[in-house]
């Protein structure tokens, strides 16, 4: 029987805390704790003993130290099984301490804020962390309370027996080890990532890619199964991050898939590239259908028509909140998921007459300025900038006779805009406000030329084409040209520009090389 009599307090974050000391409190443990938490705690109405009280000596250099003394660790790390620790104990004047509850200083949020060097490096917690450390080493005797969400099992197992199971204070320790684990690893990259105490906002950058990356993950949920139904899987969220897409909320619905998520995210990130309102259809990580109009029911309706058929079982992505009048229109088409900023209580309505469809609301994506894209392969991670801000039209440069007219412009920058989310290769025919055809994911260029057009059922005649990468050879530009494509937007820089410019010549075709490659394996 190891009661809990004791127990030490220092948190930065004070969510459930009242609840959970008063708890305590009732149970007659005597609380320990330090500066800010333990004002906090006497406002609560809670008796607390300074931990100056115990150590016999103030807190100093601005906070600093003030929990690092033996009173303090020696009450932590005595083993209660061990009567030579007992009798140390009792010769030094030692109470021990049977439960820490501590975490860290706020550093993540104070980096991400952009703060001062000066304020990055005062949020460096030290104490903190050797307390939660020598908790958790000691989890036989201690338990170790780092995230406020384990305050009521804590609270619970206190109230039913006066003591934490050595099953849970396991449990609390292996969490514990992973804060701290988690919180040196975020300093040491960005400290690796370049900070001049010199300069007022911290100085240059360091480098993109750093020697060592930590993946600091934490399982959030786990499907079904994976891509197929053979695979075990799991979802993994980064830790001190928004959320798997942003912070999903689901509204409503099954639980979501493996393959769920993975075009939701296609999705969610292409209509994130688009000012108007517009509507992604996706189908197995393409985008079957994209439209823009002046409401979403409009924009729905628009990428629908490129491809009804692909179009069932689908994920759907909105850039504006979901409403009545998009729900009712949707209404008629088996969707796997829909994902929004917002959506009305309208369309709650509407959309729940179908249980199965997955509802999200997510925050529009916005690449980090900071952000990897890892992929696994076998041994490692292949690691990249993700590809997520908007080109700019104005750079593009015209090598054919004939210049695109305005609205061809229009529409050879959305046609771009969603090549850049079609698997490579890529041809995307479009006009100014919804796609056409889509070609995706074949080895050669012209097969995705004759694909595009073969799935369009509205009208190629006077429509636009996007092409992620070079056209190697004319003979794309001849296939386009046969099903009166009028203009093409890609990036150059073939051996056989000549011979695909002049191509575009011989047909009238205007053309614009944007210089960038979207390429999506």
């Amino acid at each position: 029987m190891l009661p809990v009599r004791r127990a030490l307090i220092s948190v930065s974050d004070k969510r459930g805390l009242g609840e959970f000391a008063a708890g305590l409190a009732r149970l007659g443990v005597e609380i320990v704790s330090t500066g800010g938490t333990a004002k906090f705690l006497a406002g609560e109405g809670i008796e607390v003993v300074p931990v100056s009280r115990v150590t016999g000596f103030p807190e100093i250099l601005g906070g600093r130290v003030k929990t690092l003394h033996p009173k303090i660790h020696g009450g932590i790390l005595a083993n209660r099984h061990r009567s030579a620790d007992a009798a140390e104990l009792s010769q030094h004047g030692i109470t021990p301490i049977d439960l820490v509850v501590v975490n860290l200083y706020p550093f993540r949020e104070t980096a991400a804020q952009g703060a001062k060097f000066a304020a990055v490096i005062e949020s460096i917690d030290i104490g903190g962390p050797c307390m939660v450390r020598a908790a958790a080493k000691n989890f036989q005797s201690v338990a170790a309370v780092v995230d406020p969400e384990d305050y009521p099992q804590v609270l619970t197992a206190l109230e039913k027996t006066g003591e934490v199971p050595e099953s849970l204070r396991r449990k609390l320790a292996v969490k514990a080890f992973r804060h701290t684990q988690g919180y040196d690893a975020a300093i040491s990259e960005w400290l690796e990532r370049g900070s001049d105490p010199q300069a007022a906002d911290g100085g240059e950058a360091g480098p993109r890619f750093p020697r060592h990356l930590y993946l600091d993950l934490e399982r959030d949920l786990e499907p079904r199964y994976g891509e197929n139904p053979h695979q075990p899987a799991a979802v993994y969220r980064t830790r001190g991050g928004p959320g798997v897409l942003g912070g999903l909320e689901q509204l409503q619905g099954k639980e979501l898939s493996f393959n769920n998520l993975l075009d939701a995210d296609a999705a969610r990130r292409l209509v994130a590239l688009f000012a108007e309102p517009t509507v992604v259809i996706v189908k197995h990580n393409n985008p079957c259908g994209v439209g823009r109009g002046a409401d979403p029911a409009e924009a729905f309706e628009r990428a629908l028509a490129t491809d009804p058929v692909s179009a069932f079982g689908s994920v759907v992505a909105l850039n504006r909140p979901a409403d009545g009048a998009l729900a009712e229109r949707m209404a008629e088409l088996f969707v796997e998921v829909v994902v929004a900023p917002a959506v009305t209580a309208e369309a709650r309505a509407v959309f729940a007459a179908k249980p199965n469809l997955r509802l999200l609301a997510c925050p529009p994506y916005r690449p980090h300025p900071w952000g990897i894209e890892l992929r696994g392969i076998a041994g490692g991670y292949l690691a990249q900038v993700p590809d997520g801000e908007p080109d700019d039209p104005a750079a593009w440069t015209c090598p054919t006779t004939r210049p695109p007219g305005d609205e061809e412009r229009r529409a050879l920058a959305f046609a771009w805009d969603v090549a850049r989310y079609v698997k490579s290769n890529a041809i995307v025919l479009a006009t100014g406000d919804q796609t056409v055809g889509v070609g995706a994911g074949q080895m050669s260029r012209v097969d995705s030329c004759r694909i595009a057009v073969d799935k369009a059922l509205l009208p190629t005649a006077g429509a636009v084409a996007a092409s992620d990468a070079f056209f190697p050879f004319r003979d794309g530009l001849d296939v386009l040209a046969a099903a009166g494509v009028t203009a093409v937007v890609q990036p150059g820089g073939s051996k056989r520009d000549d011979e695909v410019i002049a191509a575009a010549d011989e047909h009238g075709m205007a053309m614009l090389f944007t210089g960038v490659r979207h390429f999506r394996h």
